[in-house]
C-alpha cells in the first residue's frame, strides 16, 4: 500500500531561525517551503525534511534522521567537525570507535545532534 510512496521525515524544534541556520548553513539542505514561522521544508537528495517549532523538541532520545552517504562518510564527518558540529559517542557491543566513527564490521556511522538535541546520524551504507 505504501511501498511505493515517499516518506518524510519530522523533526521538532524549538527556535526555527536557529534551526533553519544549522539545516541550511552546516548541513548544506536547501528550504523548499515555508509556512509561517512554523515550519520549514528542506530538500534532501530525493526526500525533504520537514522541520517544525514545537514544545516537544528535543525529547526524542532516538536516532530521527539517517542519511546513507557511502565511502563519503569520513569526509563527511571532517567537513562537519570543522563547522564545529561535536559528534556523539556511545558504547555499543560489537563496535569500536575509529575517531569520531563507529564501527562494526563494514559499517561505519557517525552520530551528531541538531540544536534543539535531535539526533542524526550518518552511515557507510
Amino acid at each position: 500500500m505504501l511501498g511505493n510512496k515517499e516518506a518524510v521525515a519530522n523533526l521538532a524544534v524549538k527556535d526555527l531561525e536557529r534551526a533553519r541556520q544549522f539545516y541550511e548553513e552546516i548541513l548544506g539542505l536547501t528550504p523548499v517551503e515555508e509556512e509561517g514561522d512554523e515550519v520549514i521544508v528542506f530538500q534532501s537528495g530525493v526526500s525533504t525534511l520537514n522541520v517544525y517549532r514545537s514544545e516537544f523538541a528535543g525529547t526524542n532520545q532516538a536516532t530521527a534522521v539517517t542519511w546513507a552517504v557511502g565511502d563519503e562518510i569520513e569526509a563527511l564527518v571532517s567537513a562537519l567537525r570543522a563547522k564545529g558540529v561535536r559528534f556523539e559517542h556511545y558504547e555499543m557491543p560489537d563496535m569500536r570507535l575509529e575517531g569520531d566513527i563507529h564501527v562494526s564490521g563494514d559499517m561505519r556511522v557517525a552520530w551528531f545532534k541538531d540544536p534543539d538535541g535531535n539526533i542524526l546520524n550518518l552511515i557507510n551504507r
